[in-house]
Parts: C-alpha cells; structure tokens; sequence
C-alpha cells in the first residue's frame, strides 16, 4: 500500500479551520475512498486522535517556544527524539539522526494502528506546517540539544526535520506529495518576504536521499512544476536535478531538459548548470555544447562562467581544438570590459552614495571575470589535453586582428598552471610577437582591465619577462620590457619590489640589449611612478658595483636614474649622493681613459639633476634660497673638478664640451642663469681663442702642406673676416704628437685640439641660442667663414704623396667635413633668406668634401680617423679599417670575370649562395656616384658609410632644409644658372645626402633591428648605435612627429621625382637608355626616388601607429598623403577612407618607378598602407601591382639589364609578395612554370622569358626557389579529409589536390634542364615537406573519397608517382656527385617516400582494394633516367622484379607509385591502379 502511495492514491483530509480554499483543485484530487463513504473510515477507531484533530489547535508555552500538542504528529516525533519549536527558535533533536529515524520507523510499525497511523501523521504534519515560522523550522538544519546528558550523543549537524522524514520509506511518498503541494503557495512570493526563499528549501530537501522509492514519478512532477512555476523556482528545480537524479535517469532526463533550452532561453544557465553535472550521451553533449556556443556573445557577465564551464566539460581530445576555437572566436573580454567602464563613468557624475554603489558593482563585475578564469583553470589543471588544444588553437589563428586579451591571459593561466606547456607557451609567443599578433597595447589592455585575474600569474609574468630579454628579436624584448613596466604598474609593494630586483640583474649581467632596456624601463618607471620606486633606490644603487660593464650611453643612462632618484622628493641627504660623488671623483682622477670617459658622462648627467632640481625649488618657494645657494656651490665645485681633469687630454675636453651642450640642450629652459653664465663665458673666451683667426693673406708657421683660405661665403666683406684656423692647427698638432706632447702636459696647459673644434661649437651655439631665445646673430659669422685648408686638386696628385701626407690630407678633410656637418646643424632653422642660401651651400661642400674624402681613403690603406664621436668606447669608436672600396673592388672584378668566363648555368647559380654581404652593405647613392666618378678620373672611391663613427651627428632639425625645392641640373642648364634658384633650392646631390641620413634614422628609431644573435665581440650591436647617441635621447614618438610633419615636403620631392621620370619616358620615347639620358643626373635622381619612398615606408611601418595615443598622429599621416589627391576635403574623411586615398595615392607613382629596388620599396610601401586594415580590393591591388613590375624588363641607364645580388634578393622578396597576395597560388605557380618557363628554355643563353622579362637563366633559381616554397606552403593550408566531409567537399578537395601535384610535377621535372646545385637543393628540401604535406592532410582525404571519386583519385596518385620516382633520381644524382649539401637531405626524403609507399597500401587495403597494391625493384637512375650501375646492381639482373601480385599493365617497366627501401641501392614500387 505504502509503495503505491504515490502512484495514484493520496490520503484523505479532512476540513476543518486549517483547510486552504486557495488549492481545491490540488485537494480535490484526493477524494475519500469507497469504504471511507460507507463510515468505514478507520479514523474512526481512533476516538482520541480524531477529537484531537477536529480541534486543529496546538498550543505553544511561548512565542517561541516548544510546540505543545496531543496529536499524532506531535507526539511521536516527540518520542523519537525532536521537540518542535515555534517562532524564530529552530526545531531541537536530542538523539542522533540516524536513531531518530530508526526509533520513529519502529514507532510508526509497532504501532497498533499501522499502517492507518501513517495517514494521520502526515495530516498532523500538514497542519504543523501551515504556520510558516514552523514550516521554516522544519526546513532548516533541526539544532543539537546542549544538554549535559546527550551532548555527546549528537552530530554538531544535524538535517532539517523535513529531509529526516523523507529518510523513512514509510513517510517519504507521503511528505514528497505535501511537499509538492505547498510549492505554489509560495510562487509569487518575494524572497525576502517572510525572511526565507522557501521554494528552494523545499527543493534542496529532495538532495542526496539515500533512496527514492520511486524517483521516475518524483522527477516527473518536479518536470511538470518546472513548466508551470516562475522563473526563480525553475532555477533552482533544474539546478537541483543532478542532486536528486538517480544515475539510471540522468541521461532521460538530460535530453528533457535540453529540450527547455530551445523553448525558454531563461532558462539557459541553470540548465547548462544541471547539464554539466549529468552524464550525457556524445550526440546530446555536442548538440547542446553548439547551442551554448551561440549563446555565449549575449549572455549575462554574472552567467558566463556557468556556460564556459559546461563547453570545456567533458571534452573528447579529437574534438578539444575545434571546440575551443569556436569558443575563443565566441568570447570577448571587451564586452565585460565595458559595464565596468559605464559604471565608472557613472560614477563621476552622481553624488558619493550612488558612486560608492557603482564601486560594488564594478567590484563585482571584476569578481565575475575572476570566477570565469577559475573555471577555464580548473578545466586546464584537471582536464587532458585542455591546454594543448587551447595553445593550437590559438597557434592556428592567423590573422592580426583575431588575436584578443583573452588568448594571452589564457597563456599565463597555463603557464602558472600546467608546467609541462611552459616552453610551448615561450614558443608560440616568440611567434606570434614579432608577426604583430600579440601587440603590446593588447598586454595594457590585460593589466588595465584585468588586474585581478593576471595577479594570480605574476611568477608567470616575471618568468616571461626575464625569458623575453634573453631574446635576440627586439620586438620580443620590447614585449618583456612592457610585462615588467605593467606589472609594477599594477600590482602591490611585493611585485614591485621583484620587478626592480629582475631589473637590477638584468643590468648586472652585462648582456648589452639586456642592460639597455632594463634601464630604459626602469627611466619609464621614474617618470611615471617616481615615490613608488623611491622606496627601492637601494636595489638601483647597488648596480654602481657593476658600472665597468656598462658602455657610455648606459652610464648617462644609470646616471640620470640615480640623479633623479637622489635629488627627488626630500631626498637631499640621501646616502645616494654620497655614493654618487664618491665614485664620480674616483674615475674623473683615473688615468684609464674609459674611467675618465665615465667620470665626465656621470658627473654632467648628474649636474644636470642638481641644476634641475635647483630651478624647482626656485619656482616652488623662496624660502629655500640658502638650501639652492648650497646646490648650486656643489654643482660649480663639481664642473670645475671635470674642466680641471679634462684639461690635458683633447678627447676627454671634447667629450667635456659635447656632454655640457647635451646638458643645455635636454634642460631648455629649465637651467639656472647663474650655472648657464659660467658655462657660456668660459666656451666663448675657449672657442674664440684657440680656432678663430683673422683671415691675412699669409699664414705663419712651418706646415705639412701650404695653407689656402677657402670656402668664404662672405667675400664681399674684405675687412674683419675671420678664419677656422684648422691646417695649422692640425699641422702643430701632427709635427708635435711624439716630441711636444709630454712637456705640454708638463706646464699644465690646456691642450688645443682639432678634435675639440666640433664639440666646441656645439656646445657655444647652444649656449648662444639658450642666452638669446633662439637667435644666431652673435655667431652668425662663422656660417660664412672660411678654413685654413689647403689646394684641394687631387687629380695625380695622391700617388706622389707620402703616407704621412696622405693621412694628414684625410684628417683635414674629416676635420673639414664635421665643421660643416655642425655648422648645418646651428643655422638649418635660420628663417633669412640669406642664411638659407649659406646653408645649401654648406651642404654643397659637404658633398664635394665627401667625393675627396672617398678618393683619399682609397689611396690611404690602414688608416685611421680622428674621432669625432666621444660618448663611445674607443673599441667601437676606432676600428682598423684597411682600404674597403679597393678590396671590394677586387672582389667584384673577380666575380665578373668568373662570370664573364663561363657559360656554364651551374657556375651562374651557385655565386647566388655566396651571400655577397659587402654588396648588400653598399648604399645606392655611394655606388652610383663611384662608378660615375671612376669613369671619369680613374680614382677608385671608398664607400663612406663605414667611416660614420668619424662624422658628427646631423640633428633632426637639419631636415626642415626638405622644404626647400629640387633643383637639377637640366634645369640649371636650360635656365643659365639663376642666382634665386641656386639660393633657394636644393641639388639632386644634397637631397641624396639628406634622404640617406633621414632614412638611417628612421630605420635606427621606428624600425627594430634584423632578429640575430648578437656577435661574440659585440662589435655588430655597436658599430649600429654609434652615430646615433643625440638621436637615441629622444622617443620614438618624437622621432614619428618630426617625420610626419616632414610629410609635405617629401610628398613635393617625391611627386618632382615621377614628373622627372615621366618626362625623361617622354623624351625617349619610353626607352630609359636614349641618348638624351644624363647617366650621372639620372642615378642620382633614381636614388632620391629609392630613398624618398624607403622614408615613406619607414614612417608608415613604425609599430607604435597601432597604440590608440599615436592614433591621432597616424591620421595626421595619412591626411597629408590623401590631401595630395583630395584637397580640402580629408578633414572630415572616415579613418578607413584616408587609408584609401593614400593608398590609391601612392599607387600613381608605378608608371614612373625608374629601376626594380624602387619598385619593390613601392610595393613594400603600399602593403604597410594596405594593413591599416586590409581589404581585399587593397590585396588584389598588390598583386597586380607586383605582376606588373615582374612583368617589366628592367634596364640601367647605360643599357644593360639590371643583375646581381642586390637585385636578386629585391626579385626574391617581390616574388614572395606577388605569391602571398594573389588570390590562387597555385594558378600563379602553374602560369609561371608553364609559360614563362618555356619561353626561357627556347630563347638563347643571355636571354629571358618574353611574359616575365625578370625570369633569366640567372634569376631562375629565384623562382624556383620562391614557387616550392609557397607550393608547400599552400598545400599546408588545405584542412585534412574527414569521414564527415560531404562528396562535394571532397570533391573540392581533391581538385585543390590534383593541381597542387600537377605544378608540383612540373616543379620537379624542371630540374632536368636546370640542373644546377642550388636548383637540386632546393627540389630535395621542399620535395621533402611537400610529400610529408600529401601524407598528413591528402591521404586521409582519399581514404574516404576513393570509392566516390575512384578515377580522381588514381590519377592523382599517377601524377604524384611521376614527381616521387624524379624524387629518387635526384637523390642517385646527390649520391654519386658525393655533394655534402645534397646528400644531407637525402635520408629524410627516402623516409617520407617509404612513408608514402606503405600508407598507400593501407589506403587501399582500408578500401579493400589490395589486389591493385604490387611491389616492384626500382632501379636508381639520374637526372636524365639513365641507370646508375652499382657493384649489387651489376650482379643481379636488371630487369628482375618481385611482385606481390600481377601486374595489369605488362608494358610498364616499373610500378606506378615509387618509394623507397630507405638505404638500399634498390627501392620498392607499388601500383594502385585497378
């Protein structure tokens, strides 16, 4: 009866003053039954009890008291051990649970009217619970008596009353029904209303019963109140089910309540909450999985972790990537991002409560994307294969713009969490950074928003960053450079202080880049967080004990730091400056010249502090006159110490002066007047002194050479010239080095050096300009004076000079050129008219100097320049540096005559592996001027650029002279030399000069080195900085502006530059070698055009555009490019539009390109553009573009067609671009192999293909090479064959297949004719990856296709064996020629053909076709398919073979399909046709 009980027959009740009219339809239900109609009733017998229950009353001895009652109920729950309680006071149990179940189980059978009491212990109970307070009691955990006697005897938790009931078979159907009955009294009722959320304790009393009798019809009802109930309830019913489900029902009910998730999208968290508990089936779970896919965009912040938890459950590995790249693809961070930035916003603009109110909230967003993080680290640390197919998943995501925040906050919670993946988390960032996938405004991004969450990886974040400065890519460095600054940014004491302790040892360990960037960040530090890393001066100090490992910018570097940190913030007395004084005055009295060298660099930069810190003081208050009086004696008592030890050696002097004018320069305006007074008045009194002279007709003295005044500007002044007295200066200072010198230093005299002569300018004018607000007029006559130097005629005249004179020629000439160089540098902003014209022409000598300079260093082998650069170490500062432009000119005579003499194509493509590097060093411009200056005279040049540690520094101010116009030569000559134009305008030469320094600092600042180890001497790393030191003092973002208002007139040039061109095409008609060309005129104007378009692209290339603060400086850009075709009309244009007018811009320029280095530079320059964004109109334009110059016969001036290494490595790099933005490679491969090819072999020896005039005999290696590797490449990018594919995918497939192997097949068969070594190379390498691409992705794609697409796929197979079998031929070929560099590939290539054999015969055996598998002797052959005869082959039979099975096709010697034995000298074959 018991066990039927809630199948369909409910116990009566009867009225009385507890019956509730509100559920007569829930009660009607339970009618009396028929013997209950005839006054059988039972209750009958029970006098007592009845009378008891009619009265329905209990009574309590207080308000919250022990409920007192004779019922039932009452009584023996009483007797079992709980007392029930009324009001707030919870139920108590004297006795243990389990006895108290056990006693009331007895009570109830033993009782005399079982199994009738049953019914009236339940309607006792029903009237008990009608008073909520009591309901609630017996809801709630029941309390544990204190008494002395059971103290002991009960569990300090006990379970509600309700659920002990629902322990008891007897009682459970019965107390399961009453409780489903009174769920909808409490449908619409508030939580909070009565104190309790009732429904859900009724629910939870369902939760972990030992046993349900019948838990099919339990569950069904709770289904049946879902469906009916308000959404809270329906919450915590679903969410209760897996607690309540028997593990026989959960995979019913799971579908059920999928079925939910379609019909009420409410409901979609607690069900995907119930969902991920339940064991669901593997349809279900990737049914429901996709439908929370879809939802994940729009949920709840608060309900996201609930639906990531149940996609990452249970994740099978075969699915684990796709599934996770749906879900990254899915989720973004940026939209939990943004109620945090709403509710901060709010904030500020309502009153204090309601900011406080936005607080918790945004605190409570913050704990949401916590928990989220929570719950993807649980599925990591606790699920396999989780975090391998998150990192692939993010390896395999390409594009830029689909990285986000969330891969790489992933990546340290996999890092922190799963040690095992640590280097491949290493590895895929070291990817992924250099490409721009992972930019460092996506790490801002990480820590501003998600500070919390990344907290918990800081050993992570500090293992990375210390890994990412042992890089060699800077863009790698940079990226670790940025963890370390965000992370003490965001973070507390305890991080901040191991960030500045990794820091320190980085700078202690020596490693150049290393020591550069730490102390580059630790100056972002002080900027931006100066009180914060006060408090760890300590650690910083602590690097002056390994100051000997830092080179000069460095020590200026650490100094700086130092300063700051001493002379900030009451910091006056710090034991720092002690420290700093102390060691300054130790190197400044050394007699080592790198001591000296570190004492002068650190006793200015922190002079500089001091003055600094002085002007602050005066301008916060008055009242510390004494303590700025005190400052500024001990910044006099410390200049006069560096002047006093400077005094006896001119490069320690020059450096003194350069460092002084750094000083004045850094500080404008913020220098005290008194510090600036003393400075000035001693460099005027020095400079006027020791090398102005008044110019006299005579010069006395004994001199290396006659003295001659030239280079006046100012002739038409005869009275009071003045003169740089610089040939005899250089002269007494050359005859007296070896005897003069030691009693010089005797007397204590300050030495006059030429050296000093540069620096000591510098430093008067920028005194002169910071005296006067800007103005020149003090000084403005040494812009027009002259130099003592000498005939400067070098026609016959080197070769009868002795050494001696000739390295005293160079030197005045160095000396000479670096005067200019500095006095360009003080007058370029000068707005006279007058002083302009000076100014160009200064820049005219410097060229001219420069062609003498070039014609004395040839002649002067082994000689070594004066310095002109101090703040270098003198390693790096003074290589030897023998004859370079005479070496290399052997070097390239010999190669041509190689060349010349063979017309073999062998000897051709193998000079192509040389690697010529000093070709590639050679600047255009150096080049061009030398082989026009050598027709000419017959004076070889020495190419000057590796002379730039001997020049001084041009100042970015220099290039304001770019908004002069271009003047050329065919003009002057037409126009008769106008006296307007030569003042006003600026030379072919000039601008060439001009361009090339602008380009090399644009390339120093905006663009990262090339990614290479660091050579061992460190010679590299250096030799790059030097020439740079004033440019690395400014940001990279300040180096941006000046080159972005540098725009316009660039923009002039370059459009002068195509109409130039364009006239030149006109002229000729469009032959580029007329007559009517100016050779020299036109290698000049070729070079600005190549030079002007490289700034360009530079510019443009700078990563920092792709940080939201330069955003606006990169619209700038680009408006004055879109303004060139759209004048004012680009205020008001769309980012996107801008992008477009630039770029179409930009693109006039093709038809005036005037050689192949300008086109590729033009092209590079238009995909820059292009990738802010890309679009694939901009794409399509590319490739055409690229075509068109491949198509495009090239020729020099002088008519020959343009050729060697230089222009094959351009051709390479174009080629690539060509290939990556065509929309179909493999039809871009397949046109130049079958068309350009032949045409090629049909022409003659020194021919070229007529459809790509740049395919040559000698350019085919180029090709060939660039064809297999985006061959392989793009066969690498078609997805794997999978059972699920449709026959149209397939299909689709097997076509991209099919003519992958036929450019693949005519790719291999080309080395028949080219056989060349580098040519072979090539074929076994990519031949190699290409069949390991066909094993891993085709393969399984003709498993499940071959009975489809039969015929498809045994043609392909066909095709495939041809190119395999010519696979075999080559690695014969390699063996018998015994070439090591061929050989090295042939192992693995015979590995992946063997491979390729077998695993067709498991395709066919998997198709159950093995009677088409036969294998076959294949006979090694060469190149042309003549047999190798070997000492095994000559004693068997040729002809003999072993065949599994017959052949079909008698006729055929060998098999279809070749492979390889994989060492033996012959090699199985296999045939797969039918």
């Amino acid at each position: 009866m018991v066990a039927g009980y809630v199948g369909g027959w409910c116990p009566p009740r009867l009225c009385g003053n507890g019956y509730n009219k509100d559920f007569v339809a829930m009660v009607s239900k339970r009618k009396l039954s028929k013997s209950d109609a005839h006054g059988n009733s039972p209750i009958a017998e029970l006098p007592q009890t009845k009378k008891t229950r009619i009265s329905c009353k209990e009574k309590t001895s207080a308000e919250d008291g022990v409920v007192e009652n004779d019922n039932v109920f009452v009584q023996l729950i009483k007797t079992a051990g709980i007392s029930l309680n009324a009001g707030e006071r919870q139920n108590d149990i004297a006795v243990d649970q389990a006895t108290f179940q056990k006693k009331l189980c007895q009570i109830l059978k033993k009782h005399p009217f079982y199994p009738r009491v049953v019914q009236e212990f339940v309607s006792g109970l029903e009237t008990h619970i009608k008073d909520r307070d009591q309901f609630r009691n017996c809801l709630l955990p029941c309390a544990p008596v204190r008494g002395e006697g059971t103290r002991n005897l009960v569990h300090s938790y006990c379970e509600s009353l309700i659920k002990l009931l629902l322990g008891i078979e007897t009682l459970q159907p019965a107390v399961i029904t009453l409780l489903l009955e009174k769920l909808p009294e409490f449908f619409f009722d508030t939580v909070g209303t009565f104190g309790t959320n009732f429904p859900r304790l009724i629910v939870n009393q369902f939760k972990w019963l030992d046993k349900i009798l019948d838990s099919k019809d339990l569950v069904m009802k709770l289904m049946q109140m879902v469906s009916v109930s308000p959404a809270t309830i329906q919450h915590d019913i679903i969410t209760s089910l897996p607690e309540i489900l028997e593990d026989s029902q959960q995979s019913e009910v799971a579908r059920e309540v999928s079925q939910l998730l379609k019909r009420d999208s409410r409901l979609t968290v607690p069900i995907l909450d119930a969902l991920s508990s339940l064991d669901l089936d593997a349809g279900l779970l990737a049914e429901v999985r996709q439908s929370a896919m879809i939802i994940v965009p729009a949920v709840k912040l608060e309900d996201l972790p609930v639906v990531i938890k149940f996609i990452l459950h249970n994740i099978k590995a075969v699915d684990a990537v796709e599934v996770i790249s749906a879900l990254r693809k899915n989720l973004d961070l940026s939209s939990c991002i943004l109620p945090l930035q709403m509710l901060s916003s709010q904030s500020k603009l309502k009153s204090q409560p309601q900011t406080s109110s936005s607080t918790s909230q945004v605190s409570s967003s913050q704990n949401c994307v916590k928990l989220l993080f929570d719950v993807i680290k649980l599925a990591v640390r606790f699920q396999k294969g989780i975090s391998e197919a998150w990192i692939k998943a993010i390896e395999n995501t390409v594009s830029v713009s689909d990285h986000k925040v969330l891969d790489l906050i992933v990546l340290l919670l996999i890092h922190t969490t799963n040690t095992k993946s640590r280097k491949q988390i290493e590895r895929v960032l070291r990817n992924k950074i250099p490409l721009g996938c992972v930019p460092e405004q996506l790490l801002q991004s990480a820590f501003r928003n998600h500070s919390l969450v990344i907290k918990d990886f800081f050993p992570s974040i500090l293992s990375l960053a210390q890994t990412f400065l042992h890089s060699a890519d800077p863009c790698v460095v940079s990226f670790g450079s940025c963890m370390y600054k965000q992370a003490f940014a965001a973070f507390d004491s305890y991080c901040q202080q191991e960030v500045v302790s990794a820091l320190v040892t980085h700078i202690c360990g020596g490693n150049d880049v290393e020591v550069d960037i730490s102390l580059d960040v630790i100056t972002d530090l002080m900027t931006l967080h100066t009180s914060s890393l006060i408090r760890y001066a300590t650690f910083v100090k602590n690097i002056l004990d390994y100051t000997e490992k830092l080179n000069p910018q460095q020590i200026r570097k650490f100094f700086y730091i130092l300063g700051e940190l001493a002379f900030s913030q009451r910091q006056e007395d710090s034991y720092i400056q002690d420290d700093m004084h102390m060691v300054i005055r130790k190197w400044l009295s050394s007699t080592v010249p790198k001591y000296k060298q570190m004492g002068i660099i650190g006793a200015i930069t922190v002079a500089g502090s001091m003055a600094a810190k002085r002007s602050k003081e005066d301008r916060c208050s008055l009242e510390r006159t004494q303590q700025s009086e005190e400052h500024c004696r001990q910044l006099s008592i410390l200049l006069d110490l560096v002047s006093y030890c400077c005094e006896q050696s001119p490069e320690a002097l020059a450096l003194y002066y350069d460092e002084l004018a750094n000083l004045i320069e850094k500080q404008k305006g913020n220098l005290d007047s008194q510090i600036l007074e003393r400075i000035g008045k001693s460099v005027v009194e020095d400079f006027s002194n020791d090398f102005v002279v008044d110019l006299t007709p005579a010069v006395d003295g004994v001199h290396l050479f006659p003295v001659k005044s030239l280079y006046n500007l100012d002739e038409d002044e005869s009275q009071g010239t003045i003169v740089i007295n610089l040939l005899p200066l250089l002269s007494q200072n050359w005859l007296g080095k070896d005897v003069d010198e030691m009693a010089t230093r005797n007397q204590g005299k300050k030495i006059v050096a030429p050296e000093c002569l540069s620096p000591s300018f510098r430093l008067l004018r920028l005194y002169t300009t910071e005296q006067h607000n800007g103005s020149m007029e003090e000084i403005d006559a040494l812009l027009g004076c002259p130099l003592h130097l000498t005939d400067l005629e070098m026609e016959g005249k080197l070769d009868s000079l002795a050494k001696q004179e000739r390295e005293f020629l160079c030197s005045l000439l160095f000396h000479a050129l670096n005067w200019f160089r500095e006095v360009v540098n003080a007058f370029c902003q000068q707005q006279d008219l007058e002083m302009k014209g000076k100014v160009l022409t200064r820049l005219q000598n410097i060229t001219e100097l420069q062609n003498m300079l070039g014609k004395c260093l040839a002649a002067s082998p082994g000689y070594v320049p004066p310095r002109a650069i101090f703040d270098c170490e003198a390693l790096e500062a003074a290589p030897t540096i023998n004859a370079v432009g005479l070496v290399k000119k052997k070097k390239t005579g010999g190669k041509k005559q190689k060349s010349e003499g063979s017309k073999d194509s062998s000897a051709d493509h193998s000079q192509m592996e040389e690697n010529p590097e000093g070709n590639q060093l050679e600047a255009e411009t150096t080049q061009l001027e030398k082989d026009t200056t050598e027709k000419k005279s017959g004076i070889p040049l020495v190419q000057l650029q590796s002379y730039r540690a001997f020049f001084r520094e041009l100042d970015l101010e220099v290039f304001t002279i770019l908004h002069c116009g271009l003047l050329t030569k065919s003009i002057l000559d037409s126009e008769m030399h106008t006296e307007a134009r030569e003042i006003v305008q600026l030379g072919p030469a000039e601008l060439a000069f001009l361009l090339d320094d602008l380009c090399q600092k644009l390339e120093h600042i905006l663009i990262p080195p090339a990614a290479k180890r660091a050579p061992f001497l460190k010679q590299g790393k250096a030799c790059r900085k030097i020439g740079f030191s004033h440019l690395c003092q400014r940001s990279s973002q300040e180096v941006a502006q000046c080159a972005v208002e540098l725009l316009k007139p660039l923009c002039n040039h370059m459009e002068n530059m195509h109409n130039y061109f364009q006239a030149l095409i006109t002229e000729n008609q469009g032959v580029v070698d007329g007559p009517r060309v100016n050779i020299q005129e036109h290698q000049l104007m070729s070079s600005c055009y190549q030079q002007l378009l490289q700034a360009f692209r530079l510019l443009f290339a700078w990563s920092g555009f792709s940080q939201h603060e330069n955003s606006d400086l990169l619209r700038s850009a680009l408006k004055v490019l879109a303004d060139r075709l759209k004048p004012g009309e680009t205020e008001f244009l769309l980012f996107e539009d801008l992008i477009s007018e630039s770029f179409h811009y930009l693109l006039n320029f093709q038809h005036s390109i005037p050689n192949f280095q300008c086109a590729l530079t033009l092209t590079q320059l238009l995909i820059v553009i292009a990738e802010k964004p890309v679009a694939s109109w901009k794409k399509d334009k590319i490739a055409s573009l690229a075509k068109q110059f491949l198509c495009q016969s090239w020729m020099q001036p002088s008519g020959m067609r343009e050729k060697g290494s230089q222009f094959s490595d351009a051709l390479h790099t174009l080629l690539c671009v060509y290939m990556e933005h065509t929309d179909n490679i493999l039809k871009a491969v397949e046109d130049i192999s079958s068309v350009g090819v032949p045409e090629l072999i049909n022409s003659a020896n020194d021919g070229y293909s007529s459809t790509y005039p740049t395919l040559t005999r000698q350019t085919f290696p180029v090709f060939f090479q660039v064809m297999m590797a985006q061959l392989e490449n793009s066969v690498r990018s078609i997805s794997a064959g999978k059972p699920s594919d449709s026959s149209e995918v397939q299909l689709e497939k097997l076509l991209h297949w099919n003519m992958a192997v036929r450019d693949f097949h005519i790719l291999v068969n080309l080395v028949k004719v080219f056989d060349s070594r580098p040519v072979l190379s090539v074929c076994l390498k990519y031949g190699r990856l290409f069949v390991e691409a066909f094993l891993k992705l085709a393969m399984p794609l003709l498993d499940y296709s071959f009975k489809k697409h039969r015929e498809d796929v045994q043609s392909l197979l066909k095709t495939l064996q041809l190119s395999t079998r010519q696979l075999h031929h080559m690695c014969g070929h390699s063996k018998i020629h015994q070439d090591l560099g061929l050989t090295n590939h042939v192992p693995l290539l015979k590995k992946s053909l063997e491979q390729f054999v077998y695993r067709v015969k498991a395709m066919l055996a998997f198709n159950h076709c093995q009677e088409a598998f036969w294998v076959g002797i294949l006979k090694n052959r060469d190149l042309q398919g003549e047999e190798i005869l070997s000492q095994d082959s000559e004693e068997n039979d040729p002809g003999e073979g072993v065949s599994q099975l017959p052949r079909e096709d008698p006729a055929e010697e060998e098999g279809d399909i070749s492979g390889s034995e994989g060492g033996s000298e012959h090699n199985d074959d296999e045939d797969s046709s039918e």
